[in-house]
């Protein structure tokens, strides 16, 4: 057995260990391990900046128009928060699906962008989300991080450390002017936008008010968005509010509370907009959230 294949048998023996009596575990803080014996049905929700691995089976991910696979050859990036929705189409019980979500740590990224001089055109606009392809040292760097869980005590020093070597690569991979843009570019126009609307999902937003905002034209405004999120700010701002009224049904709020919390005016249209992103209707998911059924 070679290394590279060596390093998978051993994540996929700590996946299997720490999902033994779950389905999907957080054995850290920005780091989520899952395994699923079948495939699932589309699911919706907020991608924070991170990496995806399929160690075993394979994941579609749409975000906008656009669909990204990844599988045991190729990781998924995404260089800045995207509402996405995301199906396991390859598991099984015999070979079941078993993945790595690992939020990176922007601190850390702006740290090694600095220390080791990385540079990239800024001119250069990348899309928030891309395939990379899985190499031998980014998968033992994983394994190394999940054999932690066996080692508590050691965590907060060693931890650190993996997280810079992950981060490190991923910055000397063909992906890496994706994370320089978006480390070095927080108060660039579309980044600026992004945060507005991260700040405002709830208020109603103009177009021309917010290009105005960030010192571009309506036109110009609305291409370099959509390029870099693939959707609309308006879409973008409607899958915020969505987002945002799950994680407030998950937390004990009625539905009527939750669309009133994220700026909807009428329940109908909410619950409407509701079951067209997440295919439930917010009561129905509601009832499904709370007995512990969400297909993650």
């Amino acid at each position: 057995m070679d290394e590279f294949n060596f390093v998978r048998e051993k994540l996929t023996e700590r996946i299997f260990q720490l999902t033994e009596k779950q389905v999907v575990v957080n054995p850290f803080p920005d780091l989520t391990v899952s395994r699923h014996e079948e495939p699932t049905q589309p699911h919706s929700y907020m991608l924070p900046p991170g990496i995806c691995l399929a160690v075993q089976g394979t994941k579609r991910v749409l975000l906008g128009e656009e669909y990204y696979v990844y599988d045991v050859e190729h990781f998924l990036l995404t260089s800045l928060d995207l509402p996405v929705t995301a199906q396991i189409i390859e598991a099984s019980k015999e070979k079941p699906y078993l993945g790595i979500t690992w939020e990176i740590d922007m601190n850390i990224l702006s740290e090694l962008i600095v220390e080791h001089k990385f540079s990239a055109k800024l001119g250069n606009m990348f899309s928030g989300m891309a395939l990379g392809k899985v190499t031998f040292h980014l998968l033992d760097a994983f394994r190394r991080l999940l054999d932690l869980v066996n080692e508590p005590e050691h965590f907060l020093a060693l931890s650190s450390i993996i997280s810079r070597e992950i981060i490190y690569r991923l910055l000397m991979s063909e992906l890496g002017p994706r994370l320089i843009q978006i480390a070095l570019s927080e108060n660039s126009d579309v980044m600026k936008a992004l945060n507005y609307l991260k700040a405002h999902f709830s208020e109603s937003i103009d177009m021309k008010e917010l290009s105005e905002l960030v010192g571009m034209s309506v036109s110009s405004f609305y291409q370099h968005f959509k390029f870099l999120t693939g959707m609309t700010p308006l879409q973008y701002q409607k899958q915020l509010r969505l987002c945002e009224a799950r994680r407030l049904i998950m937390t004990g709020n009625d539905v009527t509370t939750a669309s009133l919390s994220v700026g909807y005016d009428s329940l109908s249209q909410f619950s409407r907009e509701y079951k067209r992103f997440f295919r439930l209707l917010p009561s129905q998911d509601r009832v499904n959230l709370m007995q512990g059924e969400r297909n993650l």
